[in-house]
């Protein structure tokens, strides 16, 4: 949520605030090359209009992404969408390389992958150690690198046909992730999609789980139902984590009063929404502002 008081950075290129630093959409870059400028630690930030694939062959990150870290160790693959909040602590021997695509590409390779092309879209990231795309993605981006680095004729389409492979196989490693009865697209993962896009679109509304099902046309009974079977979770708890992560992103990314979240977040009173974050987190929204 863009609001006057966000202070989360947003960078081209990190730490680059000029404009898009090539003729190119797409950017490659090993990642040493610029890490090792800012210490290895690049920080929090986020890009309005561009989008990363991290492919690390080998070595240690600490991955922040929307809120949570997570200790990471090579081969895997890192995605990391526009506007998603992210920062990286690499070990000072990691070996791989950051393919950063500007969003007219990114948008056209979702568009040309169908279905698949929802792996862009989510932040995510994908272990490749024993997994049948590992080699295939390895030389793949080594081959991105190369053909980014010096210009020959057909430069361009290569490229975008090799980062278009690139995304197939990144899409098939997160298909086969997902549990098998996720895996199935029929009515109830349409309707689940539908709803986690009316929780999107509506969260700070704090809409009822009985007017979302009106909406999707099934009753509240059969949501819940469908929810729990495909995400482990009822509609309800849907509802509250999507509200929750935006309370964490307000309260640790901008200055705005707890007050001034609560109301964001479609609270009638700051005490509602102290107790609602207390009961989920344990803490209350002031100590975990500090803690973080």
């Amino acid at each position: 949520m863009e609001t006057r008081h966000a202070t989360v950075p947003v960078f081209k290129l990190y730490g680059e605030t000029r404009h898009w630093p090539t003729p190119d959409l797409l950017h490659c870059e090993s990642i040493a090359e610029r890490s090792r400028l800012h210490d290895w630690h690049i920080r929090t930030h986020r890009h309005a209009d561009l989008l990363h694939l991290l492919h690390i062959r080998d070595g240690e990150v600490t991955l922040h992404l929307e809120g949570s870290d997570r200790h990471l160790t090579g081969p895997l693959l890192i995605v990391v969408p526009a506007m998603t909040i992210h920062g990286f602590h690499f070990a000072r021997d990691i070996d791989g390389h950051i393919i950063t695509l500007a969003q007219p590409l990114a948008g056209y390779l979702s568009e040309q992958l169908g279905q698949m092309g929802d792996v862009l879209g989510r932040a995510a990231h994908y272990p490749l150690a024993d997994q049948p795309e590992a080699e295939a993605m390895a030389t793949l981006v080594r081959q991105i690198d190369t053909e980014y680095r010096r210009p020959a004729d057909g430069r361009d389409p290569l490229l975008h046909a090799l980062v278009q492979a690139l995304a197939v196989q990144a899409a098939r490693r997160a298909e086969r992730r997902r549990p098998m009865l996720a895996r199935r697209h029929d009515k109830g993962q349409d309707h689940l999609q539908r709803f986690q896009a009316l929780i999107d679109a509506h969260y700070a509304e704090q809409p009822t789980v009985e007017s979302l099902a009106s909406r999707l046309g099934v009753t509240s009974a059969h949501l819940n139902t469908l929810c729990r079977r495909l995400a482990g979770r009822s509609a309800l708890q849907l509802l509250h984590e999507r509200l929750l992560l935006e309370a964490k992103r307000l309260l640790t990314y901008t200055n705005m009063t707890i007050s001034q979240v609560s109301d964001a977040l479609g609270f009638s009173e700051p005490a509602y929404f102290t107790r609602f974050f207390k009961r989920h987190t344990g803490d209350s929204p002031k100590t975990f502002r500090q803690r973080q």
